[in-house]
């Protein structure tokens, strides 16, 4: 079974958004160091239940808070949403060191993503 295992937060000012989540709920922010405008989020402490996530600059495509969902295979979970009628939203991205992720929609036009776990991404 696949779980929600990320959120991303749209920012058109990052920077804004990074402070207002670190006041509001005490956040851990930092800067990711990869080649995009992304700043990942710890919410809590390992052992607490919950997900991290991240806040990222618009880039135009996705305006709404964006759950990602872990899968073991990319491709084989894109094919199930187009046969359940979903839409894709984006093309498969390589998350340097991470694994492979894309955007999709569900039927009823509500954004999220997948990931696939492959630490030997480029």
């Amino acid at each position: 079974m696949s779980r929600v295992i990320h959120f991303e937060i749209p920012a058109v000012k990052p920077e804004r958004a990074v402070e207002f989540y670190k006041k509001a709920f005490g956040w851990k922010i930092e800067k990711w160091a990869g080649p995009m405008d992304y700043w990942n989020i710890t919410t809590g402490g390992a052992k607490e239940p919950g997900i991290d996530g991240a806040i990222m600059s618009i880039d135009g495509a996705i305006k709404q808070v964006v759950n990602t969902i872990g899968v073991e295979n990319l491709a084989a979970a894109a094919k199930k949403i187009i046969a359940a009628g979903g839409k894709r939203v984006s093309p498969d991205q390589a998350v340097p060191g991470i694994g492979y992720f894309a955007y999709f929609a569900d039927t009823e036009g509500n954004p999220f993503g997948l990931m696939q776990n492959d630490p030997s991404a480029k």
